[in-house]
């Protein structure tokens, strides 16, 4: 009978997000390393509001199944997993694994004055915060919920990130009343 893996992985991911981030260059490997293993499904966890809270991948293992399973973790923390990410073969204990913290930017889409979203562009101040971050981050997603916008942003440390990018936020008329979250580095309880 086929091993299976399981994978939660600890971010806050669009699908298509999740997808080109994760999935893609995990079946590229799987491809090249362990032919047919390959990606069986996967889903994103929304909170009551709908915002992204954790994505599952789950692999179909053919061959050696510790062999994939080294294979997959390699693959996701080169491609910027989260701390806190677990993985699991078949009915095992899950393996908790990644590399990177993560930093909610939550901007308020609601209260500002009119002409601060007319006049201003979001992308922008993206650009602004990631030539902040450098090498020392990312953004691996956004959410744009009913109050707010969400950037994602992951790296090596989050306290870092929440330093770098302080200054960007502090002068942008978009991050006024903002709200700037550490990720948590373990999974949320499910119920």
């Amino acid at each position: 009978m086929p091993s299976r893996l399981w994978i939660t992985i600890n971010a806050r991911l669009r699908p298509l997000d999740r997808g080109e981030r994760y999935e893609d260059p995990l079946e590229e490997a799987l491809d090249a390393k362990a032919p047919g293993s390959h990606i069986g499904g996967g889903g994103t966890l929304l909170s009551a509001e709908g915002e992204p809270t954790v994505s599952d991948v789950d692999l179909d293992v053919a061959g050696d199944a510790q062999a994939v399973l080294a294979l997959t973790i390699a693959t996701l923390e080169a491609a910027g997993i989260p701390k806190g990410s677990t993985i699991r073969l078949d009915d095992d204990a899950p393996v908790t694994f990644g590399v990177t913290e993560g930093l909610a930017v939550y901007l308020n889409g609601t209260d500002l004055p009119a002409e601060v979203y007319e006049g201003n562009d979001i992308n922008d101040l993206i650009a602004a915060l990631l030539d902040a971050l450098g090498a020392e981050g990312e953004m691996q997603s956004y959410w744009e919920g009913p109050q707010e916008t969400a950037l994602y942003l992951y790296g090596p440390s989050a306290a870092r990130m929440g330093d770098l990018i302080a200054g960007i936020l502090a002068g942008a008329p978009l991050a006024q009343r903002c709200r700037v979250v550490p990720l948590p580095t373990t999974l949320p309880p499910r119920d």
